[in-house]
């Protein structure tokens, strides 16, 4: 998931009788604004309308046909009110571009020693007429925290960043292809989902079986240079010392099939069969090749939790950094705001004050230590969290899901696996939500404060049950 570029459409409200240079000014102000955030745009020029702005139904025609023609690379639409505004313009633009990004609603504040008719703007009152319309167009949209504010002040700048985020994750999320390798382990009943729910979100699920997977790896020479490639890529990401060189060319067989199976099949993200058919029958745990893939923002969750994949790759769209899916795993002494989170683990190394390749100590005792290298373990280093749970709701026919913050500490832990302590206020309050509401053991977390943009994605544009964990 290479991070691009963003582009917003931009619609200028006007109203003609309240001053229309400020329409001038006013779209002067978001281009800039977008520009110094790194965001490109696309709006109407002087020459299509007065002032590249949208008032009338011809008007909001022709910028309906520039949003069309570049809705290839449109994330989102920004109605920017620098005067009152046409509610309907603004309404049919959206309606007649079939655009289906996210949009904001930014109206700019009055200046109170300015308030005579050549420069009274009224968008005050406005932002909340072309809210209405939107609404009764069947239009979502989304607000500044504010309800005035200025393009170019820091409250906007905030607003734009957590906007972008939004579109990141409503526009990534659609169309979505999850790999699913592998059947469910048999005793992982916590990670059912319904494939159907996801597809009516328009998330599609391309599944392979293992022994599949098996076979590919069988044809495969040790010196084929795929697999070297894949070897060498390994030793890269983490220290390997002490780990076998066999055991090492079955990681990178595994790991050079995974990306040609996704390549060809277009999948974005993946969850993969584990616990114990991998260590059994191959002799190796995924841990690190799934590592690898999380580090570079393409998921891959364990047990074949495909909702804890989306999970993670929401978070990832929303903070372009890394995501881990982890357990809910202990309590920490007896703070009840810090819990530990643990995983065998596949954490991304992103995740780590320090990192090493192991073997996997839990399987170990039932299949052998030789059959469980390819761990990647360490202490979490301390930062801002954010996670997030998505899960199929079967029984009442929706997705459903929670998101929230805290952070993960420098507290002493001394265990295997990869792990880190975390403090979460109302940590209790959430727990209880998660037991009460029969959500997964697993987690998506990510060194970010993005929980309001995957909140927002969700309940707004993807149409999601959410809830927002606050204390």
């Amino acid at each position: 998931m290479p991070n691009k570029k963003m582009t917003m459409g931009v619609i200028v409200g006007n109203r003609g009788f309240f001053p229309d240079h400020l329409a001038k000014s006013g779209r002067e102000e978001m281009i800039q604004a977008l520009a110094q955030a790194g965001i490109d745009s696309v709006v109407l020029g002087p020459e299509e309308s007065k002032y590249g702005a949208v008032e009338t139904h011809e008007e909001a025609r022709r910028c309906a046909e520039l949003f069309r023609k570049n809705e290839e690379r449109i994330d989102g639409v920004i109605v920017t009110l620098p005067n009152f505004g046409d509610e309907r313009a603004i309404a049919d633009t959206m309606r007649l571009s079939r655009l289906t990004v996210p949009v904001l609603v930014q109206a700019t504040p009055d200046n109170a020693s300015k308030m005579t008719i050549a420069f009274r703007r009224d968008s005050f009152c406005g932002k909340m007429s072309a809210c209405n319309n939107l609404r009764q167009y069947g239009i979502p949209y989304s607000l500044t925290r504010l309800h005035t504010v200025a393009p170019d002040s820091d409250d906007f700048r905030k607003d734009l960043a957590w906007f972008a985020a939004v579109c990141r994750v409503a526009n990534g999320t659609r169309n979505l292809r999850v790999g699913s390798i592998g059947a469910r382990p048999a005793a992982f009943n916590t990670v059912r989902y319904s494939e159907k729910l996801l597809e009516a979100s328009g998330i599609s699920t391309e599944t392979v079986d293992l022994s599949e997977i098996m076979g590919r790896i069988a044809r495969l020479k040790d010196d084929d240079p795929g697999v070297q490639g894949k070897l060498a890529a390994i030793k890269k990401y983490v220290t390997t010392s002490g780990i076998p060189d066999a055991s090492l060319i079955k990681m990178s067989k595994l790991g050079y099939v995974i990306d040609e199976w996704m390549k060809q099949t277009a999948v974005t993200v993946s969850a993969v069969q584990c616990w114990t058919a991998m260590e059994e029958y191959f002799g190796v745990v995924p841990c690190t090749i799934m590592s690898m893939m999380s580090n570079e923002l393409i998921p891959s969750a364990c047990e074949v939790d495909i909702c804890g994949t989306i999970s993670m790759y929401a978070l990832a769209l929303a903070s372009e950094t890394p995501s881990a899916l982890l357990d809910w795993n202990n309590n920490y002494g007896d703070n009840p705001n810090k819990a530990v989170c643990f995983h065998c683990s596949n954490l991304p190394k992103h995740f780590f004050k320090d990192v090493r390749m192991d073997f996997q100590e839990i399987i170990a005792g039932t299949v052998g230590k030789n059959n469980t290298f390819g761990t990647v373990v360490g202490q979490v280093k301390a930062g801002p969290m954010s996670f997030a749970r998505f899960s199929t709701d079967d029984t009442a026919g929706i997705m459903r899901g929670y998101t929230g913050e805290g952070a993960f500490t420098d507290d002493p832990l001394n265990t295997f696996g990869g792990a880190g302590v975390v403090e979460i206020p109302g940590l209790q309050k959430l727990l209880h939500y998660i037991c009460e509401n029969g959500f997964e053991h697993h987690v998506a977390a990510n060194f970010s404060t993005v929980a309001d943009a995957v909140h927002e994605a969700a309940i707004r544009y993807l149409g999601w049950q959410m809830h927002r964990h606050v204390n």
